[in-house]
């Protein structure tokens, strides 16, 4: 569980954290291998962070780095190759994946454990039965969980779009795929790393883990196997692993190299597995300079919900910027917040246009105001969108 600072080194850390991460590069839309030296696009721009990447031959990653959340989610339902063959055509940086597991200690590529809203598990008779009421991080859930399937069985869904009501749209691609293992995806990568004669670079978030743990379903040993298996467990491949749970990043820290990335909710939210520790501390706690420098002991960068960048007003129109940014690069460590959606009911009040929850606003003008705070990188569903204004920032 995690612990107090204690002001020293934790295991796997190794000095120069952002420096491992590789070097900065001339613009969004550029690729650099190895090119120490070069100026960092986010300092031409009034304070960023140099670019993070692999060493050794690895593609550089460009700043702003844009990771396509979920795949490229706003177009296809989220978690399948389809949405992340998309994202990558798009020419995503960066491809995330959330995994839990199977009953039978499988890792499958889903937002959450419940399935209820990204398959078609309840038109399915066979399963009526698994239907059943948990609760999940304090959180009371009544559905279908994954970790009540064998990875057998949950081959036989398939997946569907979260949130139809908003994104109508994606529903005609409903059935088209099935649940991803992480597995698979390793594969899809390799297969097109060789493609495109440069690797396919993954963010991989554990979900739930304390709460699989007590299940006897750790997330972090089968995930450390698996990226040993297909070399992505070293400190340049080309992946960050991340969670919202600090102490699944220090047991990750122990098993791989690979870079990794401490999630972070609200402000006055606390992680799970400092609830189940009596851990007194809040996310407000770790985004102080002296819980940046606890976190930068045993990870590489920090991936804040965007309101801890520039909080919301209280008619949800944006505020004044914090200095999180300007600390955590004290601490040495980058920043990928989260999620910029191009749908007016997830943008701040004054880049919405109309009165159509579903209609896109000005997504352009907030992915320029959160730019401008100085981000390495940022989650977005419009990987496209964020493509684009990421290229208008650094060439303004």
């Amino acid at each position: 569980m995690a612990t107090q600072d204690s002001g020293q080194q934790q295991p796997g850390t190794s000095p120069g954290r952002r420096a491992l991460l590789g070097a900065a590069i001339a613009g969004a839309g550029a690729v650099a291998v190895g090119l120490p030296g070069v100026a960092r696009a986010g300092e031409r721009h009034g304070g960023g962070h140099g670019g993070h990447g692999g060493h050794g031959g690895y593609t550089t990653l460009p700043v702003p780095t844009v990771v396509a959340h979920r795949g490229a989610s706003g177009y296809r339902p989220e978690h399948t190759l389809g949405s992340y063959q998309l994202a990558l055509d798009m020419g995503a940086h960066v491809i995330e994946q959330d995994v839990v597991p199977t009953k039978d200690g499988h890792l499958v590529c889903r937002h959450e454990n419940d399935i209820t809203a990204t398959t078609d598990v309840s038109a399915h008779p066979e399963f009526a039965s698994r239907k059943t009421t948990k609760s999940v991080d304090g959180t009371s859930l009544t559905g279908w969980f994954t970790e009540d399937f064998t990875l057998a069985e949950l081959k036989t869904l398939r997946a569907k779009e979260r949130i139809p009501g908003t994104r109508q749209r994606n529903t005609l691609y409903d059935g088209r795929w099935d649940v991803p293992t992480l597995e698979e995806v390793f594969r899809w990568a390799e297969k097109e790393g060789r493609k495109r004669g440069k690797p396919v670079w993954l963010h991989i978030e554990t979900k739930h883990p304390t709460y699989f743990r007590k299940l006897g379903l750790g997330l972090e040993e089968p995930l450390a196997k698996l990226l040993r298996r297909y070399g992505r467990h070293k400190k340049n491949s080309p992946n960050f692993l991340q969670s919202f749970e600090p102490s699944s990043i220090q047991r990750l820290a122990e098993l791989v190299s690979a870079p990794r990335v401490v999630l972070l909710s609200t402000a006055n939210s606390r992680p799970w597995d400092f609830v189940e520790a009596n851990d007194p501390r809040t996310v407000a706690d770790l985004i102080t300079p002296k819980g940046l420098r606890w976190m930068a002991g045993f990870a590489q960068g920090i991936g804040p919900t965007l309101d801890l960048i520039i909080p919301r007003r209280a008619d949800g129109s944006l505020g004044t910027p914090t200095t999180l940014v300007k600390d955590a690069h004290a601490a040495d460590l980058i920043l990928h917040p989260y999620t910029m959606r191009n749908e007016n009911t997830f943008l701040p009040a004054n880049f919405r246009k109309g009165t159509d929850p579903a209609a896109y606003g000005d997504a352009f003008g907030a992915f320029k105001a959160y730019f401008e705070t100085g981000i390495d990188g940022i989650f977005s569903d419009n990987c496209d969108t964020a493509l684009l204004a990421a290229a208008d920032f650094v060439n303004q």
